[in-house]
């Protein structure tokens, strides 16, 4: 029987099994913060990535430690895909000290440097000039450090979208300009505000390479991020990937989820699920059993439930902390 590296080229089996675990992580994840929130144990908003776990993990397999990645509202999954545990991001969803960001940011403002996560925000757009920002002091620096900016199909509209991209071209800045296109920007559909809806054909007028592809299948994403990520290194610039894909949950836990898509649509997309495509893949492949994808499964769960309970179990910040990280702290001098 042919081997994964022969059916799926380039592609280690240990590397088409990370895949196929990172994305699990993510799916699991957000399956137990949607629960949370309907229980009541998530404060704040809930944007889960049900649905795209394949952009965030292909491109993240290509990041070093001390890469960097700039998110959105959307960013759980980008996240876990950069190493962020789901103990912590669960935490921070909870409240809790033991959270990212101490309990302080919540769904839409994770923040661990330590991973290389930059920050998420609920702000539509600014990622994609961070990121740049951060190019820029890879290119000053002399180092071959990557940025990685994701953004959703929404902010291609804002300006910091076209400023970002244009001068990331001029200068050939390290960064790889992510779009999440999954058709809408909240409930209003993308193409019916958008002159031109072909998103890599704008990178291509700013002189970016650029890509269209299914965000869906994480074997594409994988490849083409593999190829922008090494240009980058190599100090030939920036590059835009459109990655089509969809969420399969409303815009927002509790949010209404009809009205503006059509069931069958979303039932539609549910059949392209990204985690039960490569699972597919990989069995067909050969090398690979039934109960190789079944004990990871098993271990996914486990690790969640653990992350849960961990969540819960953690204390609340101290009150007396509340203005901590607002102000500079006062520094004696001597």
């Amino acid at each position: 029987m042919a081997t994964v590296s022969e059916v799926i080229p380039g592609l280690a089996r240990e590397r088409a099994l990370a895949l196929y675990r990172e994305m699990l992580v993510i799916r699991r994840t957000e399956d137990a913060l949607a629960r949370a929130h309907a229980a009541g144990l998530v404060h704040g908003a809930c944007h889960t990535y049900v649905g795209e776990e394949a952009v965030a993990v292909g491109v993240s397999a290509h990041l070093r430690p001390d890469d960097t990645v700039l998110s959105t509202h959307r960013g759980h999954g980008h996240a876990l895909a950069k190493g962020m545990s789901p103990h912590a991001l669960m935490a921070e969803l909870f409240g809790r000290v033991t959270g990212c960001s101490h309990g302080r940011g919540g769904s839409m403002h994770l923040f661990a440097p330590e991973v290389g996560l930059l920050g998420t925000s609920g702000i539509v757009g600014p990622s994609i000039l961070m990121a740049t920002g951060a190019g820029y002091s890879y290119r000053l620096l002399g180092t071959d450090r990557v940025s990685v900016a994701f953004f959703g199909d929404g902010a291609v509209n804002n300006g910091a979208f076209h400023e970002g991209l244009n001068l990331a071209a001029i200068w050939r800045l390290p960064v790889l300009f992510v779009c999440e296109n999954n058709l809408y920007a909240t409930e209003v559909p993308f193409e019916t505000v958008a002159g031109n809806p072909d998103v890599a054909a704008r990178g291509v007028a700013y002189g970016l390479p650029s890509v269209r592809l299914d965000g869906n299948d994480v074997l594409a994403v994988h490849e083409a991020a593999g190829e922008a990520v090494r240009r980058a290194r190599r100090g030939e610039g920036p590059t835009l990937l459109e990655c089509r894909t969809y969420r399969t949950r409303a815009h927002s836990e509790g949010m209404r989820d009809a009205g503006y898509r059509t069931r069958d649509e979303v039932e539609a997309w549910k059949a392209r699920c990204p985690i039960a495509r490569w699972r597919d893949r990989l069995l067909g492949a050969g090398g690979v059993a039934p109960s190789d994808l079944d004990r990871i499964d098993q271990e996914v769960a486990a690790l969640v439930r653990e992350a849960a309970k961990f969540a819960e179990a953690s204390p609340w910040p101290d009150p007396s902390t509340a203005t901590r990280n607002v102000y500079t702290e006062p520094r004696e001098t001597g």
